[in-house]
């Protein structure tokens, strides 16, 4: 069962196709019922007193997003303001019923902030977090952003770059000196121009990690084109918002257009996306797939939250590991493979995501310092 279906159904918002293929997965055994209804009851056991529009007026709050929110969240409103006000439900597509007893204890896992390293052209460092105020040239940052202004002029040809590195357990937003904006995710490292000189082609590194992109248009700057190389791999930009994901320990890099139009390119291979649309790019052999994606959840790191939709517990672990600095350990290597779909917050401690995870019955954890077993 699609995890959009069940949250529709539960906020009465299906088609009519939809609510067919809901009732055959409902009647199609007790099973599917009493897990469906266990979902209601959640549910509405946290809605009950909760006004939608003040709830969704918290979670703009909540998110502080620099600039307007473009996503469709319409079917996922409700349930994101049950989150925000008690922990989400988890939805698991093979619950064996298992009685497990958790492990959980204290620990000095933090949660994930605002701080990253900013490296200037001349190679000093500058810590940025939050509480901490910089100002050097044309860039400001107030220990949460990083923002670059364009009035500065260029005398010297030759193009100063700055590096922006946001740690594990971290994320970061800068504005460029052309007005394009960037969010950083943990474990990134951004390489840019501190100013652009006009009638040239503005060029961005993603070094690796992954990052959300909201250009300012060609328009805007005589015509000139916004270009992201990424591990090989080359991003042409026409005035869009996309996503790109290439971690160092991955061997495929994704990028999802969100609006607009991009053309990606690895080596000899091209392709094109429309919106909604996300390539991927194999580094061992530099092959470019392309298929339609839900953006919502692509996307949802930037706007505080984590959505998983059938994702393994292994790839779902990882990117927990990355927001809150830990290493896993799997215990019992068959639960890396158990799916999972759901939404939690990225503002939750960690015991209440694992939490999530443990009423399933199919998984216990176990928390050693820094380091989370899987049992």
């Amino acid at each position: 069962m699609d995890f959009k279906i069940i949250i529709k159904k539960l906020n009465q918002r299906l088609t009519p196709d939809e609510e067919i293929i809901f009732n055959k997965w409902y009647h199609e055994s007790e099973k599917h019922k009493a897990y469906f209804d266990n979902v209601k009851a959640n549910q509405q056991n946290n809605i009950d007193t909760i006004n939608i529009e003040q709830g969704w007026s918290a979670i703009e709050k909540k998110l502080n997003a620099p600039v307007k929110i473009k996503f469709n969240w319409k079917y996922a409103i409700a349930a994101s303001i049950v989150l925000f006000i008690s922990i989400s439900f988890f939805l698991i597509t093979n619950n064996k019923a298992k009685n497990f007893e958790p492990i959980i204890v204290q620990h000095n896992i933090i949660i994930g902030s605002d701080k990253a390293t900013l490296t200037l052209e001349d190679g000093s460092n500058i810590d940025l977090e939050k509480g901490k105020t910089y100002t050097f040239n044309n860039l400001i940052s107030n220990g949460e952003q990083l923002v670059y202004n364009s009035e500065s002029e260029v005398i010297n040809p030759e193009i100063a770059f700055n590096y922006l590195t946001v740690p594990r357990g971290g994320q970061f937003y800068v504005k460029l000196s052309d007005g394009t904006q960037i969010w950083l995710n943990s474990d990134s490292k951004l390489k840019y121009p501190v100013i652009f000189i006009e009638g040239k082609n503005r060029q961005v590194e993603l070094v690796y990690g992954e990052a959300y992109f909201d250009v300012s248009p060609s328009t805007a700057h005589n015509g000139s084109h916004f270009e992201v190389s990424t591990m090989g791999q080359n991003i042409d930009v026409i005035g869009t918002e996309f996503n790109v994901k290439a971690y160092k320990d991955e061997q495929k890099i994704y990028t999802t257009l969100v609006e607009g139009k991009v053309a990606v390119s690895k080596g000899t291979n091209h392709k094109e996306l429309n919106p909604g649309e996300e390539s991927i790019v194999n580094l061992e052999n530099s092959t470019i797939q392309v298929s339609r994606v839900d953006i919502t959840a692509k996307t949802a790191w930037k706007n505080g939250l984590f959505i998983f939709e059938k994702e393994s517990l292994s790839e779902i672990m990882i990117t927990l590991s990355r927001w809150y600095d830990i290493s896993v350990e799997f215990e019992n290597p068959e639960k890396q493979d158990i799916l999972f779909s759901g939404i939690l917050n990225r503002s939750n401690d960690i015991n209440d995501l694992l939490d999530s995870f443990i009423k399933t019955n199919e998984v216990t954890f176990e928390i050693k310092n820094n380091r989370i077993v899987v049992n």
